[in-house]
């Protein structure tokens, strides 16, 4: 069995096996508390001032990864599947579009 921690993969570029596109690197993570598991991968779709995200994000769904290497995260997403959503800083939930 191979370990990764979530540090490791902030560190890993994701790249869409669907498109060769380049989606980013991971900022955020959405878990399941309850049974301790990674349900998404959150990145941004654009980086503003200071490398911080602004604008709307990107969820992948853990069920879309379909390989993590020691460099990138492969993952099989159409472009119709693609989850974009605003971040509400107030209420520290997502908007969906």
């Amino acid at each position: 069995m191979k370990v990764c921690s979530t540090a490791d993969l902030r560190e890993k570029e994701v790249i869409n096996l669907c498109d060769g596109e380049r989606l980013g690197y991971v900022t955020d993570f959405e878990i399941d508390i309850c049974e301790a598991r990674i349900l998404s991968l959150i990145l941004p779709s654009e980086i503003g001032l200071f490398g911080f995200p602004k604008g709307e994000e990107l969820v992948i769904p853990w069920d879309k990864i379909e390989c993590i290497g020691e460099d990138t995260i492969l993952v099989k997403v159409n472009v119709g599947e693609l989850c974009r959503c605003f971040p509400d800083k107030k209420k520290h939930k997502k908007r969906f579009l």
